[in-house]
């Protein structure tokens, strides 16, 4: 029987799904209901969705594509890692300014151009984790005055510091479910 493992390079068809709708009902696929998560909770919750990557990354098999179309847990970590940088930098803005539009993020672009599958998970666990705790740092300083501060998405969608958050979890939750773990 032949190797099903993908190589880290192989291309991996977009996500161009609109997730936002994980706002209004929960993820079918990873169970996952933001609209049950308070503000005071974010910050913990994003440590606790991400502490189990340290045990995905230690598998043997953590850099090996289960599929040619889908991501490797290495791959998967780097995303998460990167997802962690980017809310951190949406919130700051957020916070910072007033309906600022955030810069569009190509998720599929930049797991290519950072050859995420080429990464060394020794590395990838200590600055998923070190970004993890920024953004959770930053979440618990969220005043209650402004947690109904808004931005935008580059297509449009509105979300609020609150809903930020929300949705941002649910990328934290959903992508443990797709590594299994």
């Amino acid at each position: 029987m032949a190797d099903q493992h993908a190589e880290p390079g192989d291309p991996i068809v977009p996500d161009t799904k609109d997730w936002t709708w994980t706002l209004q009902r929960p993820c079918p696929d990873c169970g996952f209901d933001a609209r049950t998560v308070a503000a005071a909770e974010i910050a913990a919750t994003t440590l606790a969705s991400t502490a189990p990557w340290a045990a995905v990354l230690a598998r043997p098999d953590a850099a090996q594509r289960p599929a040619p179309d889908v991501w490797s847990p290495l791959e998967y970590a780097c995303h998460v890692r990167d997802v962690c940088l980017v809310f951190d930098g949406r919130l700051r803005l957020i916070l910072d300014e007033d309906g600022p539009r955030f810069a569009n993020w190509d998720q599929d672009e930049t797991a290519v151009a950072d050859r995420y599958g080429e990464q060394d998970p020794a590395v990838v666990g200590p600055q998923l984790q070190e970004a993890a705790a920024v953004v959770a740092d930053r979440f618990a300083g969220v005043r209650a005055d402004q947690w109904g501060r808004t931005g935008l998405r580059s297509d449009g969608s509105e979300f609020t510091v609150l809903s930020l958050g929300q949705y941002f979890l649910h990328d934290l939750a959903h992508h443990l479910v797709d590594v299994r773990a």
